[in-house]
């Protein structure tokens, strides 16, 4: 039925002529729609036609103000017409957290669960929409339940998946991604391409947060692309000028690269052979542009797969050679694409030489007319450069750095400096580019580049003499950066006196001829140069004079730092004896080494996406140091890995109630913990060691129905600067559990994301109850529980030799009684406890260990009232008395 007065109306707005009349007309319709809203005993076509008036009017930029809840009430409507209307008047005029969401959610749920199929699309396209935590936390599952649903046609499932993939990307906190793992992986294997499409991308959003849980997806996405490529195995409405299905290929190809290559021979069999097939498929010459496209996004992310799986393989060798020719290519899109891979490319491959075949190619894209070309041939300069090729590519740098946008000068100059540190012969090379990069990008040039320069400088001292001549020459120039100034007064400040008997280097001349250009200097400039001038004192007393002159002239300036700074520094020049001014204004020591500062500037540079390939474009290795240099750069000491210092803090917790489960360099996670009988409870201490903010902290474990682990207190999404927070967990044992809970843990920092992995350290000992028994007790039990299966014997050999009194302190501290005195070698260990669980009620658990010490091999017999936690503790107990954990 059409809707005249709609359509009249819309004819009326446009025809006024002027913005007055369109307001005229369109006041007066509001003021008849809120009359016939006031007056109410509309009909459901009167509602929908006036509702579409009002929608109107929101469209065009006017303020709709009232109306919402009779548009609202189109939604519970049994007409697909007017419930059309009010899902599409909620999709406009309501925001994620207008109040109204609350009153909607029970109709959505309806029509989510209504037997007709239109209903369920209209649901889910509104929840989509608007999205908000609302909806996610009330309409989630039910989402969930369309998509698995087998009832359901495939044009559900599809719209479900693409919602979910919405609700999870907005609210991942709030999906139990992890336990519909196996559900959602099943979809992978429907029928329908397009089912498989739209589930495929869900997954590739959800593996990348839980890698471990959709691990399945591995075998799935080869056999499926083996289907399409090898086995021809689709429809012709998903063959694309004549590409088969290619959005499916690429998000296959592309998820396979967010896990490492499997180890299993026939799919990696599989996969090879498909990977060969596409770039078979590929030397086909394109019939128009859309072929083209189609088939190049396929071969691209193939490519990639390839240099994943394996980059010295033969496949990867085919693609060096036809990356070459798309770097030439005439279209751009192709050109920008063979320029990404091949970077991708040099991450990877040990040998450069296929890709420096291009090298002049490469230069020559610097100049490409579209700004992403050229970006990403700087990415793949820098990705490409060694020993061989270095000076040349600098070169060539410094020439487009002349030339180079404004949006990419700052890279540009942080990655000139990296290259410059790491690959330089020469002491003097070093010098010579770093400062004619600071004289033709001086205001581009970062704080962390000349401060990186100090730091060599300072740690090297066959290059502090040359440092100080060359900058002293710089200073003489008429055109002077204040970038090369402030490095040339700490040079000098701290070396000049190297270069004081040669010719025009005198310390007169020195302090005359930076004072020159202290005129024109910053604030900041001059209070660094006021802190040159008092070392100048401490090196050449000479010209004492001189310089208390400037201290006297800006010991009464406005600004307070200088101020501050000329009258001390005129105090200390002005004491009796040179003590203090010898003491405080010495040489500064050499710099402590860490990472370089500039590679940090550079990593924050990454921009945040969704994509967590663990591959990176365009970022080399952290400098290290080479054969020449060896001086400016020192090798970094050994260190324990923090994947593996989590294990050492694992095992330690498993045997203690407090302490350190995870540390790296950016965040450190605590355990406190206390237990009684069945019942836990854990807090999660996160500490950012950082300067940042930590942003989107999401902390998630995935339960057991042994171990019930529920959040008491959740952690805040943010965790400031150096400040610590918390999570509370309350737990309860239902039964025997023999792995521990998972931790998952996402956050990110500086755009950067992150997430961790760990293991709960919560075990079957942490619920037992130390019970003390006398040697007749023990033995009176020990007979009443019996043999097998509740006894449990095992001899087993550890890796270190035993000690009597670590030991026992392991058995204490997995909650066993001692019992003294109840057999008659010394060595040997009797214990006592009890398991409490809500299931299976108290477990009474009995013990003896008995060490021998030539041979480092232990005896374990294990009793209990139950045989699955006889074994399970058995199990447990052999493992903590194999682990060497320190401090026990």
């Amino acid at each position: 039925m059409s809707m005249k007065g709609l359509t009249v109306f819309i004819a009326d707005l446009r025809n006024c002529r002027a913005r007055e009349l369109e307001e005229k007309r369109i006041n007066k319709e509001m003021a008849n729609i809120r009359n016939k809203f006031r007056d109410g005993n509309l009909n459901g076509y009167q509602k929908k036609k006036y509702v579409c008036k009002l929608l109107y009017i929101y469209i065009l930029g006017w303020d709709v103000d009232f109306g919402h809840m009779e548009a609202l009430n189109l939604i519970s409507s049994s007409k697909y017409s007017e419930k059309q209307i009010g899902y599409l008047a909620m999709t406009l005029l309501l925001t994620e957290n207008s109040d109204l969401i609350k009153l909607v959610v029970n109709s959505i749920r309806k029509d989510l669960e209504d037997y007709n199929e239109i209903h369920n699309c209209l649901a889910l396209h509104a929840i989509a929409n608007i999205g908000g935590r609302e909806m996610a936390e009330s309409l989630s599952v039910d989402v969930q339940r369309l998509l698995v649903s087998s009832q359901k046609r495939t044009f559900v499932k599809k719209k479900a998946a693409l919602c979910m993939l919405r609700l999870f990307r907005k609210h991942s906190d709030i999906i139990p991604a992890i336990d519909w793992a196996e559900l959602i992986l099943f979809l992978m294997d429907d029928q329908d391409l397009g089912v498989t499409l739209s589930v495929t991308s869900l997954i590739t959003s959800l593996a990348q947060q839980y890698p471990e849980a959709y691990a399945a997806c591995i075998p799935k996405a080869i056999d499926r692309l083996y289907r399409i490529v090898i086995e021809k195995e689709y429809t012709l409405d998903y063959l694309y000028y004549k590409v088969p299905i290619p959005w499916l290929q690429v998000k296959l190809l592309r998820l396979l690269q967010y896990y490492p290559p499997p180890e299993d021979k026939f799919l990696i069999e599989r996969l090879n052979h498909t990977l060969q097939a596409i770039i078979n498929n590929s030397q086909e010459i394109p019939k128009n542009i859309q072929h083209n496209n189609a088939q190049n996004a396929v071969l691209f992310e193939a490519i990639n797969l390839a240099i994943h799986i394996d980059s010295e393989s033969h496949i990867v060798s085919q693609a060096a050679v036809l990356l070459g020719k798309f770097i030439s290519s005439k279209e751009t899109n192709t050109r920008y694409l063979g320029l990404e891979t091949m970077c991708h490319l040099a991450g990877f491959v040990e040998s450069l030489d296929p890709i420096k075949k291009h090298q002049n190619t490469i230069i020559m894209s610097l100049k490409d007319k579209d700004i992403s070309v050229r970006r990403k041939a700087l990415d793949l300069l820098y990705s490409m450069c060694d020993n061989s090729n270095a000076e040349t590519i600098v070169t060539e740098l410094l020439k487009y750095l002349q030339v180079a946008d404004y949006a990419i000068k700052e890279e540009l100059v942080l990655k000139i400096a990296i290259l410059t540190e790491k690959y330089a012969t020469e002491y003097s090379w070093y010098v010579d580019i770093m400062l004619q990069l600071i004289s033709i990008a001086g205001d581009f040039v970062s704080d962390e580049v000349w401060y990186r320069i100090i730091q060599i400088v300072t740690n090297n001292e066959d290059l502090q003499e040359y440092a100080a001549r060359t900058l002293m020459y710089s200073l003489k120039s008429p055109i002077c950066h204040e970038t090369t100034l402030k490095v040339a007064g700490y040079i000098l400040g701290e070396f000049g006196h190297l270069i004081a008997n040669e010719p025009g280097s005198s310390p007169i001349e020195q302090f005359t001829t930076i004072h020159s250009k202290f005129g024109m200097a910053s604030l900041s400039t001059r209070a660094l140069l006021l802190s040159t001038y008092i070392k100048f004192i401490n090196l050449f007393p000479e010209i004492k004079s001189e310089i208390t002159n400037v201290f006297k002239q800006y010991s009464h300036v406005l600004d307070v730092e200088l101020q501050q700074r000329a009258c001390e520094y005129l105090a200390i020049s002005n004491l009796p004896t040179d003590d203090l001014l010898q003491t405080v204004f010495d040489e500064m020591p050499p710099f402590p080494e860490r990472e370089s500062i500039l590679l940090s500037s550079l990593n924050k540079k990454i921009a945040d996406t969704e994509d967590k390939r663990i591959w990176v474009i365009g970022v080399v290795e952290e400098i290290k140091p080479n054969d020449t240099v060896k001086e400016i750069v020192q090798a970094p000491k050994e260190i324990i890995p923090a994947e593996k210092m989590a294990d050492i803090y694992y095992n330690k917790l498993m045997l203690a109630d407090n302490g350190i489960l995870y540390e790296d360099s950016t965040i450190q996670l605590g355990i406190k913990s206390e237990y009684h009988n069945h019942l836990g409870r854990i807090a999660l201490f996160a500490g950012n060691k950082t300067q940042f903010t930590l942003t989107n902290f999401i902390v998630q474990t995935k339960s057991q129905n042994e171990l019930k682990l529920s959040v008491a207190q959740p952690i805040a999404q943010t965790i400031p600067a150096a400040t610590q927070l918390n999570q509370l967990y309350a737990l309860e044992c239902n039964g025997v559990f023999k792995s521990p809970p998972v931790l998952y843990i996402q956050y990110h920092m500086n755009g950067m994301p992150n997430s961790l992995q760990l293991q709960f350290p919560v075990s079957i000992g942490k619920f037992l109850e130390p019970i003390i028994m006398n040697c007749q007790d023990f033995f009176t039990r020990w007979r009443q529980i019996g043999g097998p299966p509740r006894e449990s014997q095992i001899i087993f050999k550890t890796p270190n030799p035993i000690d009597v009194n670590k030991t026992r302190n392991i058995l204490s501290n997995l909650h066993f009684g001692i019992c003294e005195n109840v057999d008659p070698n010394k060595n040997n260990f009797v214990g006592a406890a009890v398991f409490h669980s809500i299931d299976l009620g108290k477990i009474g658990c009995l013990l003896r260990l008995e060490p021998n010490l030539e041979q480092q091999m232990y005896r374990l017999t294990l009793r209990t009232t139950n045989e699955i936690v006889t074994e399970t503790l058995r199990n447990f107990i052999e493992r903590m008395l194999c682990v060497d954990v320190k401090g026990i």
